[in-house]
């Protein structure tokens, strides 16, 4: 599959524009950034260059033809082959059916946040639930403004998926936050009581060779996990 070398998001939101018509780079990238794509692809002219140039490469894409405006440099204008239309559907296809997992920044932080005292990592937790917060509630002013144009769902769908995602978000970071100000958070107490020992000179190599001992029953499934494994 020709997707296996032409993989970036990108690529396939310059499929989707050459489908309505042939256009220019600079035309496509105007199209994209007119309809609020960026929002949800990443989008610069150096990646959408190379992107282009990929897709002719593979056969997805032609050149069309060349315009020119005024005494701008002419622009090469392109248009999506019987392949690439065939490429576009099955790719999106294969998007909107198939879920994949995306590792996502907040994840790794999650299943690294004991290496920083819990009532740090809660303070930062409700740090990101205030952005979150804020982003939330920008997107319901796009909402309200496009409740007044009359604007269909359709054009609103990966904002309305994006504010589901942020609202979960929230809720998860939020609650996280509390149950570890309140110790309700399995291991918080061990958590806690293994920074304060860091803080008063004890390694965790030290720490980790007798978990118990140090921290109490809490850790006793931290027992014969390797010093350098522990943090």
């Amino acid at each position: 599959m020709s997707r296996r070398r032409v993989s970036n998001p990108l690529a396939l939101a310059v499929l989707g524009c050459l489908t309505e018509r042939p256009m220019h780079p600079y035309e496509i990238s105007t199209t994209l950034r007119t309809r609020g794509k960026e929002q949800s692809i990443k989008l610069n002219y150096g990646s959408l260059y190379s992107v282009v140039e990929s897709l002719q490469k593979h056969g997805l894409i032609a050149a069309r033809g060349t315009t020119r405006e005024g005494r701008r440099p002419e622009r090469t204008v392109y248009e999506i082959t019987a392949a690439g239309r065939d490429e576009f559907e099955d790719w999106l296809a294969e998007l909107l059916s198939t879920p994949v997992r995306d590792h996502s920044s907040l994840e790794a932080g999650l299943s690294l946040m004991p290496g920083l005292p819990p009532d740090e990592v809660a303070r930062l937790l409700a740090e990101r639930a205030g952005k979150l917060q804020m982003e939330i509630g920008a997107l319901d002013a796009v909402f309200a403004y496009s409740a007044e144009q009359k604007l269909p769902d359709l054009f609103l769908v990966e904002s309305t998926f994006r504010r589901a995602m942020l609202s979960a978000e929230l809720d998860f970071v939020s609650r996280l936050a509390a149950d570890i100000r309140s110790g309700a958070f399995g291991g918080t107490g061990a958590w806690r009581r293994m920074h304060e020992l860091v803080a008063e000179g004890v390694s965790f190599e030290e720490i980790l060779r007798d978990p118990v001992a140090h921290l109490g029953e809490e850790a006793r499934p931290l027992e014969g996990i390797p010093p350098a494994a522990g943090r």
